[in-house]
């Protein structure tokens, strides 16, 4: 039975868009400066001693040292390119959200599952996050070159000969044989998510050492064969999902939300490329979710999910297609003022949920508790999986954070990020935060916990409490209800956008990916690091 909610759970990540679709494809924009937020307020240069390495045997202890002062980080494997706003907790944080994906992965195909401690099916785009993860892991020290090329090389071996129609493959694959899972649709997102990762391994591995040459070349194989206009049954616009028992799904990706990054991979495709007209017909619905929320005038997507996918692997600041120019920024501002928006809702906290406030928000696609308990004198329905978040029209929200939300957006906005970040660990400790970092998310309004929900969350956190004493960070505040699982398309954003913000390493690669930039180009994308050399 878990492993069917679970199935259900992440794949209403894509089905709640098309309900999301008219009313929450969110959007609002406004015309400001164009250049990127700065990313920190006063403060310090950012760098932190690299954290020892956790291992599978000897899970990391939560720690229990008061709020560390920020403080200059000493340079390590990745040079920081300017001063940020740091706390040593960022580098814990990142090596253990690291740790997920190394360690619970399949080291012969290389697939990750969509969850864990959940038995689960393995996620296409959980996949590409940590196709991501293995060359900042490198970077990090946290494995070797050597031990990163092993695992890219089985994932990439595994997936040039895994089932697919027309190059998509399918959304959940069994963990051991690939095979499609269940009822799982061809998926175009979550096949470019795990594109994604692969292009950033194409571009990081660039030696001619044997396997690295290898690497590129299956990158390539997978990436041009990949069929963008069988995927336009409705052309110009790119369709959600397809079955081989109901064939296309009747939706389509219009924007604003995570597919930008499927139409800049169509259009960057040297084989079988879609016309710039499909990035016309997807901006052709930003006016309907453009608007100003809590003094924020964005381009609005309800879950902040939507705002941060795309810039995992692509650096807006600075560049403009069309309709950013015409509003006077870019998508970075843009995901900058989507981040305010939800602080700014949480301290308002229009329908009284508990712990909301300045330093505890971020609403996102995340799993809840999925019942109906009394709150403040009224029967509540607490949402199970769903895309929370506040957008333009819409409003979803039960009083469910998920860590993810907010700290996957610390590149656009530090000075808010950082102290929620700290605040969620300092208040909550143990109960949230464990051997691979956060928990998907909590609900400290629903005070009604089940045993079965007990029972998990002991499972997910009995590693660290085996290992560390009693502490302050253990004695944490109340939380309610709290996610037994991590899951792996949250745990991606968390540790890559870490790394953006501590040394924009993601986004400094991928600027050397020619099919990137020439998507990016097709799309009328200008200015910035697009811009000729002089």
């Amino acid at each position: 039975m878990k492993r069917t909610l679970a199935m259900r759970g992440t794949s209403w990540r894509r089905a709640l868009l098309p309900m999301l679709g008219a009313a929450a494809l969110c959007a609002g924009v406004p015309a400001l400066a164009a250049g990127p937020a700065a990313p920190a307020a006063a403060g310090t240069a950012v760098a932190a001693s690299p954290p020892a390495s956790a291992t599978a045997a000897a899970a990391p202890a939560v720690s229990a040292r008061p709020p560390a002062a920020l403080a200059p980080e000493p340079s390590g494997a990745l040079a920081e390119p300017q001063a940020v706003l740091f706390d040593p907790f960022l580098s814990e944080l990142e090596e253990r959200t690291f740790r997920y994906f190394w360690e619970t992965a399949n080291p012969k195909n290389g697939l990750i599952p969509d969850r864990y401690p959940t038995p689960s099916f393995a996620s296409i785009a959980a996949v590409g996050f940590g196709l991501t993860a293995y060359p900042i892991g490198v970077e990090r020290q946290y494995v070797t070159r050597a031990e990163a090329r092993e695992r890219v090389l089985a994932t990439l071996r595994f997936f040039v000969r895994a089932p697919n129609e027309h190059g998509f493959f399918y959304h959940f694959l069994d963990m051991k044989t690939g095979a499609r899972a269940g009822d799982s649709e061809v998926s175009t997102v979550d096949t470019a998510l795990l594109l994604a990762g692969m292009l950033f391994c194409q571009s990081y591995f660039d030696t001619q050492q044997p396997h690295e040459v290898q690497i590129r070349k299956l990158v390539d194989e997978i990436y041009r064969r990949v069929d963008w206009t069988w995927a336009q049954p409705r052309p110009p616009v790119i369709a959600l999902a397809w079955t081989p028992e109901s064939g296309f799904t009747g939706i389509d990706w219009q924007g604003y939300n995570e597919a930008m990054l499927v139409y800049l991979l169509a259009l960057g495709s040297p084989t079988h490329p879609i016309s710039p007209q499909a990035w016309t017909a997807w901006t052709s619905t930003y006016d309907k979710h453009w608007g100003t929320l809590y003094d924020q005038t964005y381009l609005s997507f309800a879950p902040l999910f939507g705002h941060q996918y795309t810039h995992v692997w692509v650096d807006f600041r600075g560049i403009r297609d069309a309709y950013m120019r015409a509003h006077g920024m870019d998508y970075f501002e843009n995901s900058r003022r989507a981040t305010y928006t939800q602080r700014r809702y949480a301290i308002a906290n229009p329908r009284h949920w508990q712990a909301y406030g300045k330093n505890v928000w971020g609403m996102s696609a995340s799993d809840g508790p999925g019942e109906t308990e009394p709150y403040e004198g009224r029967e509540t329905s607490f949402m199970h999986y769903a895309a929370r978040g506040v957008g333009v029209g819409r409003i979803v929200d039960d009083g469910t954070i998920a860590p993810t939300a907010a700290i996957s957006s610390l590149p656009f906005a530090p000075e808010i990020v950082l102290p929620a970040t700290l605040e969620m660990y300092h208040r909550f400790g143990s109960s949230i935060y464990s051997v691979y970092g956060f928990l998907d998310a909590f609900n400290a309004s629903f005070r009604s916990p089940t045993e079965s929900m007990d029972s998990a969350h002991a499972q997910a956190t009995s590693a660290t409490q085996a290992t560390s004493a009693t502490s302050e960070a253990t004695k944490s505040a109340y939380t309610g209800w709290v996610d037994p699982d991590y899951v792996g398309i949250d745990e991606g954003p968390i540790l890559a956008m870490i790394e953006n913000y501590r040394s924009e390493f993601i986004w400094r690669v991928m600027r050397n990916d020619p099919y990137l930039r020439q998507g990016l180009e097709r799309a009328g994308f200008e200015g910035g690091w697009l811009a000729p050399a002089q």
